[in-house]
């Protein structure tokens, strides 16, 4: 039986592991989604789950929209994409509202991906990793586990990130001082910026305000 087939036709509750694609040490979340959320709704809880703020566009694709595409029959097949319904303006994208996670993981066969901010390209890999039925008390999202906080908004990518991440652990980079201001300015803080915090009953409360 196809993993989906399984309560067909009820809400579900879909624990999926999503990861940041080629971050060292892996940032990741194992965290448990209506499956009847719409794709905008997936979108805010990943962004809360991530520490993100929404200031930039996503999408969600079936596959990895950076792997090249093989012809099928002499013709390169159309890649479908989910984007907020006024960012759509090509053929092959599509409402995110108008697709929720269970379509969006039969499509993929258990698996997709959610890319945020187009010029850093946060690359997000989403897999199935179970389902049970839900019950009138379980919330729409919650974060069970997880590993780092999410990279800071604008920080070049993984890449930059990284060269950010070395400049704050070491006082004697050059760029230390500049590094450290530009942190504190994003996060509010002036406390030590601390790469592998994360705060599970903080992201859940955030997720509870939000849905």
């Amino acid at each position: 039986m196809d993993k989906f087939e399984a309560g067909a036709g009820q809400d579900s509750l879909l624990k999926i592991r999503v990861e940041l694609v080629d971050s060292k040490p892996e940032i990741w979340r194992l965290i448990e989604l209506r499956s009847s959320l719409a794709l905008d709704q997936v979108h805010q809880a990943l962004q809360v789950a991530f520490g993100w703020e929404d200031a930039h566009l996503h999408r969600f694709v079936t596959s990895d929209p950076f792997t090249p595409l093989r012809p099928v029959d002499g013709e390169f097949p159309e890649v479908r994409q989910w984007l907020p319904v006024q960012e759509c303006e090509e053929p092959g994208d599509k409402p995110e509202e108008d697709c929720s996670l269970e379509r969006l993981l039969t499509l993929g066969s258990g698996g997709a991906f959610y890319e945020y901010d187009f010029g850093d390209s946060w690359l997000h890999r989403i897999e199935l990793v179970s389902r049970r039925p839900a019950d009138e008390g379980s919330p729409p999202a919650l974060l069970i586990d997880g590993a780092r906080r999410g990279p800071l908004e604008d920080s070049g990518g993984l890449p930059g990130y990284e060269e950010i991440m070395d400049a704050l652990a070491d006082p004697s980079h050059p760029d230390h001082a500049e590094h450290s201001a530009w942190a504190a300015d994003i996060t509010g803080s002036d406390a030590p910026f601390d790469p592998a915090f994360l705060d599970i009953a903080a992201v859940n409360r955030a997720l509870a305000e939000q849905f």
